[in-house]
């Protein structure tokens, strides 16, 4: 074996020696790939840098970066970079862009993202890549489908620390490989929208989740609620189609095969004006706006499902609340160290899908959707008997007129064309609302159940539950209960507080990727609020937030603990 060789086979050692502790996976992959198939040449750069330089067809070799200085043109490209410290490479190279990235305190994460594993081996046996592979801010992916690389992004992307996201192609790579990388960017592009809608969201009501869910634990340390498996579920929304769909429901509810009715909170009042009681009621908003869904309702005796983070005031309103996880992250924290809550899928961002869910995990195999019109047919924004219409009539006077404060409403927002202008269906339809839509046809379409949504005025939902639902194995039906708390209230309150006063808030994102799964979990808990702070202070840096979050998190607790009903903090402390 020549001395090039030896010196190949030590490099490739030292590169899989430094990934393997990251990435044991991909590091597995490489072991077994092929070096020898001549996919780069490596020139030398006037600067002495080697140079990854891939051959085409015709074995001609086309150098991926500057044959000059590539270093300094890696420098220049990262140059251009202002509050994005989420970057993306398609194409590794010689990871010149890659290292200096890595040597900024500003950049969050850098995510490399290369095709063809025998190529990436044959770079691994060119050059030392041990510098960025043992930094904790760094993921190289090689291969992966557009879905893997997408809930990748969605994984690790939070803009609340990193600011912005920018991708960096590295063109005389991409550019041989056009199909593949421009799929990978589609993919990257589709995550962001999704992360840009939840990030939206979070930044108006990050600090209100926080504060609701830790006021609810005292109520959900005592719940017992469960609710045995279904066969057949109709769920309400409060869509103006609701108005004439009500006789329809009346018929289901008075045949042989009654479905488990769950309402929407906006359709309450809308079911109980026409004398049908739901046997359950969902509510995941967090603002208090929602307590005007069950005044005056008298509707104690039916079951209430509430997202941990909905306001405190709202379990008063039912004898039988229920709370379950929704996808927040200290909600998650609470199920894993003090008392499992049920998991429902909030994702959708509206109270139909949450329904959905709840349908889907108490085992329903029929539902039908009523009132989910996802627009405003004809104007109209509510069906009758929903919280609004009383709502308006207390506010308006003689300089802002009932009809002016619904038309307010209605024009809040910009419309979107119609997808279908044909189909001869007038009503208004919100970029927000569009989406909801998006969200609900595409998990109905993975469910097992079948999914049948009653037609109406409003934006068509269309669901095709084709070949790509979901396979399972058959399984029990199952209760759709909590499990047993772990201890009191006060004293999860009082170590969660604990672990917070003792975390220490990193110059970058690295504690992200810490080994100590509970320490990424207790900074993953304050994420959502460090949106809502970077929505208020933009000048402050990551680590800037992330200390005010964290210092307003520790009074907030300090706050509940100190309340009534709850263990006063020194004792609390003392524990």
């Amino acid at each position: 074996m020549g001395e090039s060789a030896v010196d190949s086979r030590f490099i490739f050692e030292r590169n899989l020696l430094a990934l393997s502790t990251r990435n044991p996976g991909l590091c597995s992959r490489l072991t077994t790939a092929e070096t020898t198939l001549g996919r780069y040449r490596f020139p030398e750069a006037r600067s002495g840098e080697i140079i990854p330089a891939l051959r085409d067809g015709s074995g001609t070799a086309h150098p991926l970066h500057s044959m000059v200085d590539p270093r300094r043109e890696g420098e220049r490209l990262v140059s251009t970079l202002k509050d994005e410290g989420f970057v993306v490479f398609l194409g590794l190279g010689g990871g010149f862009a890659v290292e200096a990235a890595l040597e900024r305190d500003d950049i969050f994460m850098v995510l490399v993202v290369e095709y063809d594993i025998n190529g990436v081996a044959e770079l691994f046996c060119s050059k030392e890549y041990v510098k960025i592979l043992g930094d904790p801010r760094f993921l190289l992916m090689v291969d992966p489908p557009p879905e893997a690389l997408g809930a990748c992004v969605l994984e690790l992307y939070q803009p609340a620390l990193s600011g912005g996201l920018r991708v960096f192609p590295l063109r005389a790579r991409t550019g041989r490989d056009a199909a593949r990388f421009g799929s990978a960017a589609q993919a990257i592009q589709d995550s962001l929208e999704k992360i840009s809608a939840d990030y939206s969201v979070q930044a108006w009501f990050g600090s209100r989740w926080f504060s609701n869910i830790l006021r609810n634990l005292k109520t959900a340390e005592s719940q017992n609620l469960s609710v045995a498996p279904i066969r057949a579920a109709a769920i309400c929304a409060a869509g103006p189609s609701l108005d004439d769909q009500l006789p329809l429901l009346a018929s289901r509810l008075e045949g042989k095969d009654r479905p488990f009715v769950i309402a929407a909170d906006t359709s309450l009042p809308c079911l109980l004006k026409e004398g049908m009681e739901p046997d359950a009621v969902v509510s995941i908003d967090c603002q208090h706006i929602s307590c005007y869904h069950f005044m005056g309702t008298g509707a104690r005796k039916i079951p209430l499902f509430l997202d941990l983070a909905s306001p405190p005031l709202l379990a008063g309103f039912s004898d039988s609340p229920f709370f379950f996880s929704g996808g927040h992250p200290l909600a998650l924290y609470v199920s894993r160290y003090w008392r499992p809550l049920p998991r429902l899928d909030t994702s959708g961002a509206n109270v139909t899908y949450a329904c959905l869910s709840l349908a889907e995990s108490l085992g329903a195999e029929h539902i039908e959707i009523f009132g989910a019109d996802f627009s405003y047919p004809g104007g109209k924004v509510y069906a009758r008997g929903s919280y609004i219409y009383p709502f308006f009539e207390r506010r308006q006077n003689r300089f802002s007129t009932f009809e002016g404060l619904l038309s307010a409403f209605l024009y809040r927002g910009p419309f979107l064309p119609p997808e279908n202008p044909g189909a001869g269906r007038a009503y208004y339809e919100t970029a927000a609302m569009r989406q909801y839509r998006k969200r609900l046809e595409e998990k109905a379409a993975l469910m097992e159940a079948g999914v049948y949504p009653v037609p109406g005025g409003g934006a068509p939902v269309e669901i095709r539950q084709t070949g790509e639902k979901r396979r399972r194995e058959p399984r029990a039906p199952k209760l759709f209960a909590s499990g047993r708390a772990r201890m009191s209230a006060g004293e999860f309150l009082s170590r969660y507080r604990a672990g917070l006063a003792a975390l220490e808030i990193p110059r970058r994102g690295a504690l992200l990727q810490d080994p100590a799964a509970e320490k990424r979990e207790l900074l993953t808990t304050l994420l959502p609020q460090a949106a809502a702070f970077r929505r208020r202070r933009p000048e402050l840096s990551a680590a800037e937030i992330l200390r005010e979050v964290k210092e307003y998190s520790l009074g907030e607790i300090d706050r509940v603990l100190l309340s009534p009903g709850l263990p006063r903090l020194q004792e609390a402390m003392s524990k």
